[in-house]
């Protein structure tokens, strides 16, 4: 019996490692897909059956996106949307998630079961009414209407509530003790303890603005206040002829960023789910 169920952990075992690795190769294929169409010549990528490989790397397709569109303003853009999005979420999540956590009011069920409706809410169902009121206000082709909708994140502040009811209200108390006010024991005693999540919350954030193309392509017309992902779109449009290799240039310079951020904080995003009791 001892034999028969070590035949079957080892069995099992093997259909584990083959089953990763045949997830592995099928996530990771698009992926080494683009690298590969990126580096090769227009005639390869036109070729039938497709060569998985180029003859010889050229790397110059990456010099030739940025004479193709203004990939420095794109990117300067980009930057701006994410980076402001991420700040001014920070300064609407905490005080919410402190008093949904901390604090005891009739109407705290309602809120919360607000904010867990804003997460069941797409942009597509809310953006007509948002366009029409930002286009009356003159705001089309800013960066307010590409910021202001996105600064209130009810993930963070359901994510930021589970991290906070961890903490001891002795803290709290203790805190409150020495004078502090509500605003200092956030910013200052609370925000320091649940650093996991808010980096967690700020990169998820911004790589979601980051990859947003919906939102800034019925928002923008100028390549003054155009993204990133609508720059690279618009390869498409530059030729009659799609360069493919130059397209995936592209979208390699738009997905390399944000690969690099995950891999770098990939293990501080799980543990920020594991401690804060999501599964």
């Amino acid at each position: 019996m001892k034999e028969r169920n070590k035949v079957l952990d080892g069995g099992l075992n093997i259909l584990d490692i083959v089953g990763k690795l045949v997830l592995i190769v099928v996530m990771a294929f698009p992926f080494f897909w683009m690298i590969s169409t990126a580096l090769k010549t227009l005639g390869e990528t036109l070729l039938y059956p497709p060569s998985l490989l180029p003859e010889s790397p050229q790397w110059s397709n990456f010099a030739e996106v940025f004479k193709t569109i203004p990939v420095g303003q794109y990117l300067v853009n980009s930057l701006i949307v994410c980076v402001s999005v991420v700040l001014l979420q920070y300064l609407i999540i905490v005080p919410a998630a402190y008093s949904l956590s901390k604090y005891d009011y009739k109407a705290k069920p309602l809120v919360f079961a607000l904010v867990m409706l804003g997460q069941m809410i797409p942009m597509q169902i809310t953006f007509l009414p948002i366009y029409f009121m930002f286009s009356d206000l003159g705001l089309m082709d800013t960066y307010v209407a590409l910021i202001i909708p996105f600064i209130s994140n009810p993930f963070g502040i359901f994510m930021l509530r589970q991290y906070f009811l961890q903490v001891p209200s002795e803290v709290i108390e203790a805190a409150k003790l020495d004078n502090a006010s509500d605003i200092k024991i956030m910013f200052k005693v609370m925000m320091p303890m649940v650093r996991p999540a808010l980096v967690t919350i700020g990169l998820l954030s911004f790589i979601s603005n980051w990859n947003n193309y919906f939102w800034p392509l019925i928002m923008t017309s100028q390549d003054a206040y155009r993204t990133l992902p609508i720059g690279i779109a618009l390869l498409k449009d530059a030729d009659t002829l799609q360069r493919w290799n130059i397209i995936m240039a592209g979208n390699l310079l738009l997905v390399l960023p944000m690969l690099g951020l995950y891999v770098v904080a990939s293990r501080k995003i799980r543990n920020a789910f594991v401690y804060s009791g999501i599964k």
